[in-house]
């Protein structure tokens, strides 16, 4: 699959996306199906890895475990993301900031989580209740989004479809690329999405989560 040259004007794309939409009810349901599936087994397999979390961010610092924030969902409907908090209580005392991989404010129990995506385990609640899917572009804020929207022209264009708890992005550098590396790769994933790249990115998510190494 070719990645989109950067620049490049995507506003036809998103309009031919648009209309093409009705004709992949099949692929949708089926993707449906098994979010749900895999999100309930997932609440209840990781309902104890994330007590154990939990009990271990709350002997830190205190603070609270479970971390909630608005997120941008698929045409930039508004809806609450449940993490493990990662990250000190006062991490955005100067303002909402764009996370990076060796990022300060993240706290000890916070980088053992995030190298091991534990503190993701919430979203699995996200994704049954339709806000999220397993596979999808990564869902960002509203003022971060509006942010990115003004320096990159198309941005938004990555919300024609349900954020993801993980997607090609993510597979493919994650916290070490930038924000126009990202939405290359939302926009390939959005234009080529089928049953066999999501079941590719899934297995290059296992491996990543493994071991810590990029798929790129």
């Amino acid at each position: 699959m070719a990645v989109y040259e950067w620049k490049t004007n995507v506003a036809p794309l998103y309009k031919k996306e648009a209309r093409t939409r009705d004709k992949r009810w099949g692929y949708t349901s089926v993707k449906r199906g098994t979010d749900i599936l895999v999100s309930a087994v997932g609440c209840a397999v990781g309902f104890i890895p994330m007590a154990v979390c939990g009990l271990l961010i709350k002997l830190e610092d205190g603070g609270p475990i479970v971390y909630r924030q608005t997120r941008l969902g698929q045409d930039k409907r508004p809806f609450q993301i449940y993490k493990l908090r990662t990250m000190r209580t006062d991490a955005e005392k100067d303002g909402a900031q764009w996370a990076a991989k060796d990022d300060q404010r993240v706290t000890k129990i916070g980088r053992f989580l995030r190298r091991t995506h534990l503190d993701e385990l919430p979203q699995f609640f996200n994704i049954l209740k339709g806000d999220m899917s397993l596979i999808g572009p990564r869902p960002e804020r509203p003022e971060l989004t509006d942010h990115f929207e003004s320096e990159i022209p198309g941005f938004t264009n990555r919300l024609m479809v349900k954020p993801g708890l993980t997607g090609l992005a993510q597979v493919n550098g994650g916290y070490d690329i930038s924000p126009e590396e990202k939405l290359r790769y939302d926009l390939e994933y959005i234009w080529n999405q089928n049953v066999f790249l999501d079941v590719k990115i899934l297995m290059q998510t296992v491996w990543v989560t493994l071991t810590g190494k990029g798929a790129r």
